[in-house]
């Protein structure tokens, strides 16, 4: 609890953000060394100087008022603080340059099972009927089939992804740019708090609790949905959207894949996302199921090996796989991080089978083996060949 509470102490000094802590850990080593640390210490590190020191100093001073309250409220409202180093804080955020040393969370994040594949989904506040339409049927086909939606909470496409999510009783996580103890856009209040009640996830945010939705967080925020997420899909965006900051950062700073869904051409609306596709930006996604096969493939952006990375059981850039039609030689499996429905399915594969054929021997149902075959997919355990699915060589 003192590491927290004197990590907790850094997020809120004024002017302190996740750059400069980074930094002040690599020369201090401990957030305890560096409350202790004079100005004419603290202005050595890169970036910071005389002026910065001084104001640091002082803030670190005042701040220690302000943790007991900070984690009171906390308490008060449900909310957890995670560090940077808790298994609880999302793998993929942790790789970014600037990760949030702390982050607050109303609900639950399970990045060892439940949220192991998350994905972004975005786009405008101002979004058409077929912008919501659109966002709550990708939304609602990855969460049911094992994907985790991320978004920021905003009216339009933002909130018809989580509601997409929730529907389906899927599990989806909510990046806002305020503090937990505000709630932005406030009409989502309700949805919001039954979301987290009913445990389909949890509402995420890097700000102290009472921070007010100030239109400087929001880009802020984005880097979070990014650096959380596999990948980006962005459903409908105008050419001056945030959902369009997202999607630079996934693909420019993170190395993310970022997918799009194309709209009217003659639509205001549309014309960010077609100009995205046009370029090069996005990859032209029309079902869900082009997002999985997407998510499937090397990551083509200059982080290299950022995409083989991301899944539980990676496996070499060299790999080949046995053709459809030859039987893969029976082996013990590693059973480890996989569901009974999953083993069930893999000891089925001892040679190809179709969907019916999977039911059959395993006694489970189509829904239940689609939605545990996409896991086992981006897993890279199985792989289909028109209507016949196969086990991967080991």
């Amino acid at each position: 609890m003192t590491d927290l509470r004197d990590l907790l102490r850094l997020t809120l000094t004024p002017g302190m953000g996740p750059v400069f802590i980074a930094r002040l850990l690599a020369a201090f080593g401990t957030p305890d060394r560096i409350l202790a640390a004079s100005a004419s210490e603290l202005e050595r590190v890169k970036g910071i100087g005389p002026g910065r020191a001084a104001s640091f100093v002082k803030g670190m001073r005042e701040s220690a008022s302000l943790v007991d309250a900070e984690l009171d409220l906390a308490a008060r409202l449900g909310v957890s603080i995670i560090p940077l180093s808790d298994p609880a804080y999302p793998p993929l955020l942790r790789q970014i340059h600037d990760p949030p040393p702390l982050l607050y969370a109303r609900g639950t994040i399970d990045p060892a099972k439940a949220d192991r594949f998350p994905v972004a989904i975005v786009g405008s506040r101002n979004a058409t009927a077929y912008g919501i339409e659109q966002a709550e049927r990708f939304a609602g086909v990855l969460a049911r089939s094992g994907l985790t939606i991320v978004s920021g909470g905003a009216r339009g496409v933002d909130t018809a992804a989580h509601r997409g999510a929730a529907r389906s009783d899927g599990r989806t996580i909510i990046v806002v740019g305020c503090g937990l103890a505000e709630c932005y856009p406030p009409e989502n209040r309700e949805f919001f708090d039954k979301l987290v009640a009913n445990g389909h996830g949890a509402i995420v945010s890097e700000l102290p609790l009472a921070a007010p939705p100030e239109s400087d967080n929001f880009p802020a925020r984005n880097r979070l949905i990014s650096g959380i997420s596999l990948g980006v899909l962005v459903i409908e965006a105008g050419r001056k959207s945030g959902s369009l900051i997202t999607a630079r950062l996934a693909a420019e700073d993170h190395g993310r894949e970022v997918m799009a869904v194309p709209g009217r051409v003659d639509s205001p609306a549309s014309a960010g996302t077609l100009e995205l596709i046009k370029n090069g930006g996005a990859a032209l996604v029309m079902e869900p199921g082009d997002v999985l096969n997407t998510l499937e493939t090397p990551a083509r952006h200059s982080h290299a090996g950022t995409h083989e990375s991301r899944y539980a059981d990676p496996r070499t850039a060299d790999e080949h796989l046995q053709p459809a039609t030859q039987a893969i030689e029976s082996k013990p499996l590693p059973i480890n991080g996989l569901t009974k429905e999953q083993i069930s399915i893999l000891q089925a594969l001892s040679e190809p089978r179709t969907l019916d054929e999977l039911a059959r021997d395993t006694g489970l149902s189509p829904s239940c083996i689609r939605a545990e075959m996409t896991i086992l997919e981006l897993q890279r355990r199985i792989t289909r060949q028109g209507s016949r699915i196969s086990r991967r060589a080991p």
